[in-house]
This record gives structure tokens, sequence and C-alpha cells, in this order.
């Protein structure tokens, strides 16, 4: 019994000898979230001579950029300096190369916002296979140390003292210590989990003296260009409302609500025969979240509304969000910020499910007519995107998360150019912009969509120093790029790539400044934070 005993034990060891053990990792600063501005952030820290630790809840870097969005969302380029400049510089220098051109022949291609200057060595249209692999050559180039499938115990893994964040800990045990921490997701995890004041979807006009902000109807004019029956059977208030349709827009305009603008996947598509694999119908197609799309065809909405097929070098696209019915999975997207890890799973399923399924639709379904089909038929999933998911984008698109109350916020006064900045830590340009929050019944009796917005900015706005960093009694050694302070409207303005790859190398510099100064990151003289931006290529507007 005795020598049983013995045995089962050694067993035990042996076996407990084989389990991953947690470790703890200590660097100058450690950056939480592996999007295009967490990547742009650890290479700035790492020519700054800091060491850097860049921990991604995923397999691969890049975020958007890397996951479909490759007609990049850039209204000026002149704003673009530093990192995210050469960043863009490598793409083109990518696309120089014939060899590179595999299914089709080198070409000029047409840019979101206008042609770019001939004499600017820059691309702003990729791949996104392309845009991973020069992401992974810079990180590799900066000697950057990257930790994948690593996800933040946001229940108690934020270890303070006073307002200094000492340690962070993963769901995996793994312990990462820093002098500095950059929350770069685009939920703003870290952040919330440092116990940082913030905001989630839309603050009421009033609060900030904003017009654009809270909950905007069709009280002044139709978003919808088609008119589609609400109900299940139609002109019958009594048969229910159609899947994600809601009574009324949920309170009068201008009001705060509960509402987020919504998501999807930046799908990349692509029409070549030998490259593409045809998407199936979903095991669990639900045809009743269809009939939207039905009566939208039904009223000759055009069929160029689905989605986008922007196209990118190699005959492959960003298709993105087209129309009021569309590759958004309008009203869906509300959970998602403060949800656990499993529920967001399930919520990017359902959206993935959505838009396989719309794909489908479109191109199969019989009460689907021949003009929509045609125009959708070529279209399939690449073969060389994406390829351990089998073509499809790694990440769900989050267009906003959470939104830190810093000292300053930026709302759309900044945005609009009626207010002074003189603490420039980069410039943003492009239009207020928000996708609809919700379907409901219109006034007129027909959906309508709420909470869209397109709102012209007049010219770049600098981005304020003061908000990316919290308030000095929450945290003074976290930096928050992507999830800055801003009401829902001026973040509509900044929510862009480039604007994040621009505010992670500046966020960058003011932590690794902090730590040559040793002080918190408020406290970094302006003076000396604007040389080193100038230096390093950053373009402040000033």
């Amino acid at each position: 019994m005795k020598k049983f005993i013995f045995i089962l034990l050694c067993f035990f060891g042996l076996m407990n000898s084989l389990l991953p053990r947690a470790v703890t990792t200590s660097s100058d600063i450690v950056i939480y979230g592996g999007t295009s501005s967490g990547v742009i952030a650890a290479i700035q820290a790492s020519r700054m001579g800091k060491s850097v630790v860049l921990l991604h809840p995923g397999k691969h870097i890049g975020g958007a950029t890397t996951n479909g969005l490759g007609w990049v969302d850039c209204k000026n380029h002149a704003v673009v300096g530093g990192i995210a400049k050469e960043f863009f510089s490598k793409v083109w220098q990518f696309y120089q190369n014939d060899a590179n051109w595999i299914f089709e022949a080198r070409h000029p291609l047409s840019d979101q916002h206008g042609p770019v200057s001939p004499t600017e060595r820059a691309m702003w249209v990729f791949e996104p296979h392309v845009a991973e692999r020069i992401m992974k050559a810079m990180i590799k180039a900066a000697n950057v140390q990257v930790v994948f499938n690593e996800s933040l115990n946001r229940t108690t893994g934020v270890v303070k003292n006073n307002q200094q964040i000492i340690q962070i800990e993963m769901q995996s045990g793994n312990i990462y210590q820093g002098k500095m921490f950059l929350d770069c997701t685009y939920e703003g995890d870290l952040m919330a989990a440092a116990q940082v004041s913030y905001t989630v979807s839309r603050e009421a006009n009033s609060l900030y003296g904003e017009i654009h902000n809270g909950i905007q109807s069709d009280s002044q004019s139709r978003a919808f260009n088609v008119l589609i029956d609400p109900y299940i059977v139609k002109q019958n208030a009594t048969s229910g409302l159609l899947p994600r349709v809601f009574p009324n827009s949920g309170g009068p305009d201008g009001t705060e609500d509960n509402g987020i603008q919504s998501y999807n996947y930046r799908m990349c598509l692509t029409d070549v025969v030998a490259n593409k694999v045809m998407v199936q119908k979903p095991i669990d197609y639900d045809e009743s979240q269809y009939e939207i799309v039905f009566r939208a065809i039904e009223a000759n909405i055009s069929p160029k509304e689905f989605f986008h097929l922007n196209l990118m070098p190699n005959r492959k696209t960003d298709s993105n969000n087209a129309g009021p019915i569309s590759t958004d999975f309008v009203g869906m997207s509300w959970n998602w910020v403060e949800a656990d890890d499993a529920t967001r799973q399930n919520i990017a399923k359902q959206h993935e499910n959505w838009q396989r399924g719309l794909i489908w639709t479109l191109q199969n379904h019989p009460r689907v007519n021949s003009e929509v089909k045609d125009y959708y038929a070529p279209w399939g999933l690449p073969k060389d995107e994406f390829i351990d998911n089998k073509g499809w984008p790694y990440e769900l698109y989050v267009r906003e998360g959470r939104r830190m109350i810093s000292s300053y916020v930026i709302t759309e006064n900044t945005a609009m150019g009626q207010e002074t900045i003189t603490d420039s830590i980069g410039l943003a340009d492009y239009q207020m912009d928000s996708h609809y929050a919700k379907y409901y019944v219109g006034s007129d009796g027909y959906v309508e969509g709420e909470g869209g917005m397109y709102v012209t900015t007049p010219k770049p706005f600098p981005i304020s120093f003061k908000a990316v960093v919290p308030k000095a009694e929450e945290c003074e050694n976290l930096l928050v790029p992507v999830c800055l302070s801003a009401s829902h409207v001026g973040y509509g303005a900044i929510r862009m790539e480039p604007h994040f790859m621009i505010l992670g190398q500046s966020c960058a510099t003011i932590a690794s400044l902090a730590i040559d100064l040793g002080c918190a990151v408020q406290n970094v003289p302006y003076d000396t934070l604007k040389a080193q931006l100038i230096k390093d290529g950053q373009l402040l507007g000033q």
C-alpha cells in the first residue's frame, strides 16, 4: 500500500511539473492590446530605449488594419506622420514590386478620399496579410517582445498602489509588472479594470453643449431611402415587429441612451476563381433575420447598397457596410463592451453568421432578383487571407467601446474647430461619423435607422495631451490612446486607424519621458514632449 501511494505521489508530481507555470515579467512599459495603436506604441517605446512587452488576447497583431480594413479611412493624408507614415510608406514599397501582384498586373489604385499625389511614396490601400506582414517585420526590427493569447483578468487582475498600477495579471495566471502601462484595446478593458472613469454609449447634447449627440431620430428627414414595412405581416401591427426593429426611437432627440453604434466584419472578398471559396449557407441560418433584406430589394434599393466592393491589390476588396441594410448587425453591439470574454465570442459569432448569411442570401435565395444576384455572384472568400480562419477576418470591427473621462473631453466643438488646443500630440481629420445604433418604426410608419451621423469637419484639429491621460487622482502611470477622453460625437471624428497609430506613438513617447523624468504621465512638461514628437516626425499643427 505504501509503495502504491509513493508511486501515486510521484505520478502527480510528474504531472504537476509538466503543467505550464505562471511567470512574472517586468518591463519598463507594458502595452495591452495588439491593435495598430499598440503595435506603433511598442515600436516607439523600444526606439526610445525602453524595455517593452506587447500583450495581445489574440493570435494576430494589427487590429482592424490587418483584419480587412485595407481601404484606409483617411480624409487627409497630410496629417499622418511619424511611424504611421512609415507603415504606409512600407506598404507603397511592397507594391512597387511586380512580383507581389499575383492575380493582376501592377496598376494605380484609386484612394478612398481622392487620388494620392504622384510624389507621395505612401499607399493607403492594401491586402490584410500584407499589412500584418509589414507590422510583424517592424515589430521584429524594433526587438519588441510580443506575447499572444494573453487576456487580462478583468475582475481582479489589476493591482494598484495608490494611483500607480504595479502589475496586471492575465487569465493565464502570468503577471506583468511595469513602470508605465498603455491600454491600446478597442474596448478600454485595462482602463476600466484600473478603475479609471469612463462612459459607454451616447451622452445628452446638454452635457457638453453639442448638437449631434444622443438619440438622433428621423424628426428632420428620413435616414432610409426606401420604404420598408416594419411588421411581420405587412401593415398589421398586431403581428409583431421584424427582428431587431424597435417600436420607436427610444426618446426625444438629443437625450442620452444606452445604444452603441453597430459593428461588423470588414470582409475581404475576391472574384479570382483560382483564389476564392464561396460562402456557404450557415448551419443555423434564420431566414426571418433577412426579411428586412427581401423587403428592401422589393422596394428597389440599389444592389450596391448591401456592401461595398472597394478594390485592393490582387482583385480583393474591403467590403464594408454600404447602406441602411448591409453588413452592420444593427442593434446587436450594445452588450459587447461590458461583456465577459465568452459572451463577446458569442456576439462575434452572431455577427459572423449575419454576414455569411447575408452573402449567401444575396447570391442564392429565390426571393432575390437576378440583378442583385448577378452583382454579388462573382465574390467569395480569398484562400490566401486569414488562412488559419478559412478566409474570415480574425476580429470583429469594434467601432466604439468605452471612452475615458479625463480632465479634458474632446467634443464636437473640438472637432469643429471651436476650441483652442495648446498641447497637441497629433492631428485628426475625419468627419464626425457614427453608424446606426438601432432600427425602429419611424414617424411615417416605416423602418428607420437611428444614430447614424456623418458631419463634415472644417479642417484638421489637434488632439490634446490631456485627452489620453486619466485624471491624476485616478491613475498616474496609464495612457489610453484608443479609448481616449471624448464624447460619442467627438470620438466619431477620431476613431480611425491612422489616428490610433498616431496616438499610440505619442502615448509611448509620454510614457518614456515620464520614466526618464521620474514623474506621473500628467506631469511630463509639454515643451519637452512637443520637441520629442516633432523630432520623431509627428505632425502637431502648431
